[in-house]
């Protein structure tokens, strides 16, 4: 399993590729899958930062990137294109999915199990050595170029039996699987994400640590990186240490009074 940690600084504010700190091999084997024209699939649990690595190597491959949040609404169509109404005359618009393909980058489908299952469908023949995208509508088959790259991502722990990729579609790709980093290093990120110091982000990382080993008990969802990250900037900007945590840590993972009075007794206990 790849560990890893980010922090992320805004493009607007540093030059060059989102800030990425790799743990182990997984910007050589986004490299080598770009380079190999293999399609990649990314799991981990939500926040762990999956988007901000694939946006972090877009850049630094020089591709533009295509992101699509996939929903229970999102159809074939919608990642593909459709005819519009546009000036009394009927258009064809491209999809997301469609222009990745005539132009090249990397297009980016998060959590593709929250899709239609017609969306798998129209991936297929990308995902393979033709690598083409039959559009019926046009009449159109693309070949994708060179500098075309499909990535997508799911969090396992999240699946059900009705959301779940078919072992048809698994292997189609090949996989890289992510976790929250070691809490050392998930302190440092922190410290950068946020401007806080880091021995002040420590125990905020030791307490996210004690919340994720509820999950399946009192939470159905981990205490993300992003939301440490998310407090440490309510104290950074002088907000109290109780309240960020209650409003960063603990009203996000439960709208349930008891639980969450459970996580406040863990943060006391943590934080003293």
């Amino acid at each position: 399993m790849v560990e890893f940690a980010l922090a992320a600084k805004s493009q607007e504010k540093a030059a060059g590729p989102p800030f990425y700190r790799a743990i182990r091999d997984e910007c050589l084997l986004f490299e080598k899958a770009f380079a190999l024209k293999l399609p990649l699939l990314l799991k981990g649990p939500t926040g762990c930062g999956k988007t901000r690595f694939v946006s972090h190597m877009a850049a630094r491959l020089g591709l533009p990137l295509h992101t699509v949040a996939c929903h229970d609404d999102l159809t074939a169509a919608d990642l593909t294109g459709r005819y519009l109404l546009k000036g009394g005359e009927t258009v064809w618009l491209d999809g997301p999915l469609t222009s990745a393909v005539r132009s090249g980058g990397v297009c980016y489908l998060d959590e593709i199990v929250e899709a239609r299952k017609d969306v798998t469908v129209v991936l297929h023949p990308l995902t393979d050595d033709r690598r083409l995208l039959p559009l019926e509508r046009t009449g159109e088959t693309l070949r994708a170029p060179d500098d075309f790259m499909l990535v997508v991502s799911y969090n396992p722990g999240y699946q059900s039996l009705l959301k779940s990729l078919k072992p048809s579609t698994r292997q189609r790709f090949i996989a890289i699987d992510f976790d929250f980093p070691p809490p050392n290093i998930e302190a440092e990120i922190v410290a950068v994400e946020s401007g806080l110091p880091v021995d002040r982000c420590r125990p905020l990382v030791q307490l996210a640590s004690r919340l994720r080993a509820l999950k399946g008990q009192d939470l159905e969802e981990e205490a993300s990186t992003r939301l440490v990250a998310h407090c440490a900037r309510l104290i950074a900007a002088g907000v109290k240490l109780e309240l960020a945590v209650r409003t960063a840590l603990i009203e996000p993972l439960s709208d349930d009074a008891d639980v969450k009075q459970g996580l406040m007794h863990v943060a006391e206990a943590v934080l003293g």
